[in-house]
């Protein structure tokens, strides 16, 4: 919890009509509550993160389809590199957001990420269009495929432009949210209330855009063409940051520290190691009081005080990492398991695999408003909060139902290979399983409903735990829960196939997704593990709430 937080809850007056504190416009003037911030600026970001999050899982959402398809990868290798890169884009953060803090300030740092992402998805259309830089097809009925396929230059450039997207998403990940919420000032009551709502419709906008991308750009994407798909969302950025430049002059900065958030952390951590190599609390005793002014005494408990509440962090951050895993399978084998089914909405229309993911996000979309103006106000009675919940109690819910998820689609994996078995499909890997593509949907909406709980409660809480200057790191280190949870899904599927591995083709082996004789126990084993670390870190969760709960009750705004 930042300093500037527990001063303000302790002011008994605020001057709505001074300079606001701490704050500054693009020019470095003192800025003033009622012309600048708000709604007001923080709807040119919503924009803006409509058209990023619509961007970004254009490719994301359909990345595995592409791999296996133009590309020629098989499934584990397939979702291994999708793991990857989804997972380098969670944990540069931490980059981004430490330079952000220290030197470029959040505004310059989405200029940057926005810059970034059109030249990256721009140059994958060039990788899906030109023709020194487009794979060359391979047909299965060809005697004679050795020159088929990604040559390792077009695999490079690819890649690369894959890898600039995600250096983009090290910067406007924690910095997009961060500066949005920067423009509510939490000393007040009413935009501290607005803050809180802020970070749901934020989620409500990213999602719109999402929802918007897994129907729209993988259909392009699957049967127009990749290049026109891929094209379409850098141009789609161009307008979105010409809006976010627009509105530059209703934004509320902070004022920077010129100080890495890591060095200072490192300060913190040194206080702290200090005082607790002493013998007692005596020697530490005399050295406050032999201090030069209150001032060095007040520096040096505040550095304490924020390793502590810091470290207080771990455990909740560890916790969280399972509900990484299972966030993992939603663009990966939730995807590649709806392929084989029956995917024709009308007797014209097949729906992509990647616009199932839709489901998920309609159901946050419909269910954001349901949260914020039904379920929070009607908490707010029952707990006397202003969030309604607290921020773990959120997290807890929606670690809860994703457990659910998991055991959802457990069971719809077993049906479906069940299927196959009943049909004879298992060696048929191009073979389409008469099973409704219906069976898929319960757990991309389950895993929506989740989303709402865990995601945003987690961006908030850990938005809300760091000092003001280092709240763009805040945000990272909640992305790097997504970020680890991919990369512990990939060693996960790598493990599960080589341990069901044998001299047939296994599941992740194939590029289908279908066939195999070991088909069963891959997809089934590796949600169970899931089933098992989800039921395990679930109950830590629940454990975790209680101090959290203090804490807001503490800093209720009266």
């Amino acid at each position: 919890m930042s300093t500037h937080s527990m001063e303000s809850q302790h002011q008994p007056l605020l001057d709505r009509s001074g300079p606001l504190n701490g704050f500054v416009d693009y020019r470095g003037r003192p800025v003033h509550r009622s012309s600048s911030g708000g709604w007001n600026a923080g709807l040119f970001l919503l924009g803006l993160e409509v058209a990023a999050r619509f961007a970004y899982y254009g490719v994301s959402s359909n990345l595995i389809t592409y791999l296996t398809g133009p590309l020629g990868m098989s499934i584990a290798t397939a979702a291994a590199a999708a793991n990857a890169w989804s997972g380098s884009g969670s944990m540069l953060p931490l980059v981004g957001a430490s330079l952000a803090d220290s030197w470029l300030g959040r505004y310059r740092a989405i200029a940057l990420a926005t810059v970034l992402s059109i030249l990256g998805y721009g140059m994958l259309a060039l990788s899906a269009v030109l023709p020194p830089l487009k794979p060359s097809e391979c047909h299965s009925h060809s005697t004679n495929n050795s020159h088929c396929g990604p040559t390792s230059f077009q695999l490079a450039f690819f890649f690369i432009s894959l890898y600039l997207i995600a250096i983009a998403q090290g910067f406007d990940k924690p910095c997009g949210l961060a500066f949005g919420a920067d423009q509510f000032d939490q000393s007040d009551p009413q935009e501290y209330v607005s803050r809180s709502s802020f970070f749901n419709w934020w989620y409500f906008s990213m999602c719109t855009g999402i929802t918007i991308a897994v129907v729209v750009a993988s259909y392009i994407e699957d049967n127009i063409g990749w290049g026109l798909g891929f094209g379409m969302l850098s141009i789609i950025m161009i307008p979105a940051f010409i809006m976010f430049l627009l509105g530059t002059s209703t934004y509320r900065f902070h004022e920077m520290e010129k100080k890495t958030p890591f060095g200072r952390l490192g300060r913190s951590f040194v206080s702290l190691a200090r005082t607790s190599l002493r013998v007692g609390t005596m020697r530490f005793k005399e050295e406050e009081e032999n201090a030069e002014n209150q001032h060095a005494k007040t520096q040096t408990v505040s550095k304490i005080e924020e390793a502590r509440s810091i470290l207080r962090l771990f455990p909740i951050w560890a916790t969280s990492l399972v509900y990484g895993i299972t966030f993992a399978q939603i663009t990966t084998f939730f995807t590649k398991q709806s392929q084989n089914l029956d995917r024709r909405f009308t007797s014209s229309i097949i729906v992509p695999p990647a616009a199932l993911q839709s489901s998920g996000t309609i159901a946050i979309i419909v269910f954001v408003p349901i949260y914020d103006r039904l379920i929070v106000p009607v908490m707010r009675i029952i707990s006397k909060s202003p969030s309604g919940i607290t921020m773990l109690q959120r997290v807890g819910t929606g670690i809860a139902v994703s457990l659910v998820t998991m055991v959802v689609a457990a069971l719809v994996e077993m049906k479906r290979l069940k299927t196959a078995r009943e049909y004879g499909l298992v060696d048929q890997p191009e073979a389409t399983i008469p099973m409704s593509l219906w069976w898929v949907v319960p757990q991309f909406v389950l895993i929506g409903i989740a989303d709402v709980f865990t995601v945003v409660g987690l961006q908030e809480f850990f938005y809300d735990q760091m000092p003001d200057s280092m709240r763009s790191l805040g945000l990272a280190l909640f992305q790097s829960i997504l970020g680890i949870g991919a990369f512990l899904s990939s060693i996960l599927i790598s493990c599960i196939d080589k341990i069901t591995s044998s001299n047939v083709e296994t599941w992740g082996r194939s590029t289908t997704g279908a066939g195999g004789a070991r088909a069963p126990p891959t997809a089934v084993e590796f949600l169970e593990s899931l089933f098992s670390l989800s039921e395990f870190f679930s109950v830590i969760g629940e454990l975790k709430g209680g101090a959290e709960e203090q804490k807001k009750r503490n800093r209720s705004i009266k």
